[in-house]
C-alpha cells in the first residue's frame, strides 16, 4: 500500500517536472522567437529606413546648394570667396499673435531672408504658405540675388513670408495678420524702400501688398516721402504699376520667343522656330501659367496639357486657356472639363508626362525630379516655377537631351516690372507722362514735312501718340528679358555648359568681382 503511494506520488513529480520543462521551453521558444521578430523588424526598419533616404529628394535649400556647387567650381572663384558668396547675410524668423474671428488667440510664424547686401535695397516676394520655413526662405533669397544680377537690376536678394494657409483665413484675419507682419518687420529693420522692398508671391495679391504698404505709410510715410515703395506689387491707384500681373508669365513667353528664333538653341533642342505650331505642357493655372499660357497661344501655339492640384487634362488639338480658366474659376477643378480628350483627378502630375514640345512648370518646387524625369516626353523645360526642377531630375534629364531652362533666368519677368514700379514710387510719376503729347507734336511735324496731314480726328492719331505706362513696361520687359537670354544662352554654349550652370558661373562671377571692387570681401 505504501509503495503505490510512493509510486503515485513519484508519477505526480514526474508529471509536474514535465509540465515545467515544457513551460520552461515554451518559454524559450517565446523568447526566441520575440527576439527574431524584433531583429527582423529593426532590420526590416532599417532597411525600409535606408531604402527610403536613398530615394528621398534634398530639401529645396539643399538642391540650390547642389546647383550652385556644381556651377561654382566652374567659376574659377576661391572655395572660401564662394563659401561667403552662398551665405545668407541675414534671417530673421518671429511669431505674431491673431486673435481669430471667433475670438481664439493662435501663434503664427513668419520669416525674412536677406541673401545678398551687394546692392540696396534688397528685393524679394513675400509667401503665404503653410509649407513656408527658414529654409525655403534661405533657397529662394538665394535664387532672388542672382536671378537679379542675370536681369542686370541693382538689387540684393530676399524672400520671406508667412506660415499660414491664406484659404483657411477671413479678410479681416489676412488683413490683421498682414499688418501685423509688416509692423514686426519694420521693427527689425527688414523693411523699406531702401531697405528691403517687399514683392508678391504664392499666397499674396495686389491686396495685401497694399495692405503692407499702406502699414508701412502709417509708420513712416511723413518723415520718408518715398514710403509707397517699401513694396509692389500693389493696385494700380496704389502707387501699383500697370503690368504687373502678367509680368511673369509675359517674361516667359519673351524668353522663350527668343530661344525659339537662336539656331543653336534649336539645333540643341531639336525644334523648329518659332511658338507656332508647338505644343505645351502647363502646370500650375494662377498668374504664371495662365498669362503666359495666353501669350503662346496668342502666338500660335498650341497648350494640349493643363495640370492643376487637384485634376489635369490633355487634349492634342489644343485648349482655349480663356475658357479654361473660367471653367476652373467657377469649378474649383479641371476635372469633367467638357474640350478634355483626357483627364484624371487621381495623379494630376502623371499628366506632365504627355508628349509635347515645351514642358512649362510653373506651380511648386520638385514637380520635376528623380521619380518622374525619365518619364518626360518633351523636348524642353522652361521653368516658371522657383525650383520646379530638382538637381537628381535634373541630371537624368540632360542626361536625355532635355533643355532646361532655369528659373534663375526665364521667371524673371515678375521682378523687373517690380523694378519699374519701384522706380515710379520714387519719382512719383508714371513712365511716359511727362513726354506723351510731347512726342505726339514731334511725330506730326515730322510727317507734316514729309507732306502727311492728319486732321486731329484722325484714327491714326493715337498711332502717333507718346508711349503709356503699359506699352513702357512692356517694352522695358522684353528688352530686359531677350537679352539676358541672349547673353546667357551664348555664354552656355562658347563654354560648353548646360543652361544652369552657364547662368550661375557668370552671375557668381559678377558678384564676387563687385564684392571685390568694393572691398566687401576683405
Amino acid at each position: 500500500m505504501l509503495l503505490r503511494r510512493l509510486q503515485t506520488q513519484l508519477c505526480k513529480t514526474q508529471n509536474l517536472l514535465n509540465k515545467q520543462q515544457q513551460l520552461a521551453n515554451a518559454s524559450n521558444f517565446y523568447r526566441f522567437s520575440l527576439r527574431s521578430i524584433i531583429q527582423s523588424s529593426q532590420a526590416n526598419f532599417s532597411s525600409a529606413v535606408v531604402a527610403q533616404d536613398v530615394k528621398q529628394e534634398p530639401r529645396f535649400l539643399e538642391q540650390v546648394e547642389l546647383f550652385f556647387n556644381r556651377a561654382a567650381s566652374k567659376t574659377g572663384v576661391p572655395e572660401d570667396y564662394l563659401e561667403q558668396i552662398k551665405a545668407c547675410d541675414t534671417v530673421v524668423r518671429f511669431t505674431i499673435p491673431l486673435v481669430r474671428d471667433n475670438g481664439t488667440v493662435e501663434n503664427i510664424t513668419c520669416y525674412r531672408a536677406q541673401h545678398k547686401h551687394h546692392h540696396l535695397p534688397v528685393k524679394g516676394g513675400t509667401r503665404y504658405s503653410e509649407h513656408m520655413d527658414l529654409q525655403e526662405s534661405m533657397a529662394l533669397a538665394s535664387l532672388m540675388t542672382f536671378k537679379l544680377i542675370i536681369a542686370g537690376i541693382p538689387f540684393g536678394g530676399a524672400k520671406g513670408g508667412v506660415k499660414i494657409n491664406p484659404s483657411k483665413y477671413s479678410m479681416p484675419e489676412l488683413e490683421r495678420i498682414t499688418r501685423r507682419y509688416t509692423m514686426e518687420l519694420a521693427k527689425k529693420g527688414f523693411i523699406g524702400p531702401a531697405i528691403d522692398c517687399l514683392g508678391p508671391d504664392m499666397g499674396t495679391n495686389e491686396q495685401i501688398m497694399t495692405w503692407i504698404k499702406d502699414q508701412y505709410v502709417s509708420m513712416y510715410g511723413e518723415n520718408n516721402i518715398n514710403a509707397e515703395g517699401c513694396c509692389t506689387g500693389k493696385f494700380v491707384n496704389q502707387g501699383g504699376i500697370q503690368g504687373r500681373a502678367e509680368s511673369t508669365g509675359l517674361g516667359v513667353y519673351y524668353g522663350t520667343q527668343e530661344l525659339l528664333h537662336t539656331e543653336s538653341f534649336l539645333e540643341k533642342a531639336n525644334l523648329t522656330e518659332g511658338i507656332k505650331g508647338k505644343t505645351f505642357t502647363v502646370q500650375g493655372f494662377g498668374s504664371v501659367g495662365y498669362w503666359a499660357s495666353k501669350f503662346f497661344q496668342q502666338d500660335g501655339g498650341k497648350i494640349t496639357s493643363i495640370v492643376e492640384y487637384n485634376s489635369a487634362i490633355y487634349n492634342p488639338k489644343g485648349f482655349d486657356v480663356d475658357d479654361v480658366k473660367e471653367y476652373f474659376r467657377r469649378n474649383g477643378s479641371l476635372y469633367n472639363y467638357p474640350k478634355a480628350t483626357e483627364q484624371t483627378m487621381v495623379d494630376p502630375l502623371s499628366f506632365l508626362e504627355k508628349p509635347c514640345d515645351i514642358l512649362l512648370p510653373a506651380a511648386i518646387e520638385k514637380s520635376i525630379n528623380m521619380f518622374n524625369a525619365d518619364n518626360l516626353k518633351c523636348k524642353v523645360v522652361v521653368e516658371g516655377a522657383n525650383g520646379p526642377t530638382t538637381f537628381y531630375g535634373e541630371e537624368i534629364l540632360l542626361k536625355k537631351g532635355i533643355v532646361v531652362v532655369p528659373d534663375m533666368l526665364i521667371n524673371g519677368g515678375g521682378v523687373t516690372v517690380s523694378y519699374f514700379e519701384w522706380l515710379k514710387n520714387l519719382e512719383h510719376v508714371a513712365p511716359g507722362r511727362l513726354t506723351k503729347k510731347y512726342k505726339l507734336k514731334k511725330n506730326i511735324e515730322i510727317l507734316s514735312q514729309m507732306g502727311y496731314v492728319f486732321p486731329e480726328t484722325s484714327p491714326h492719331m493715337n498711332e502717333m501718340d507718346g508711349a503709356n505706362e503699359i506699352e513702357i513696361v512692356y517694352s522695358g520687359l522684353e528688352e530686359i528679358m531677350t537679352e539676358a537670354v541672349r547673353e546667357h544662352w551664348k555664354f552656355a554654349v562658347e563654354n560648353n555648359l548646360n543652361f544652369r550652370d552657364a547662368c550661375f558661373v557668370k552671375s557668381i562671377r559678377k558678384l564676387h568681382k563687385h564684392l571685390e571692387e568694393t572691398g566687401l570681401l576683405i
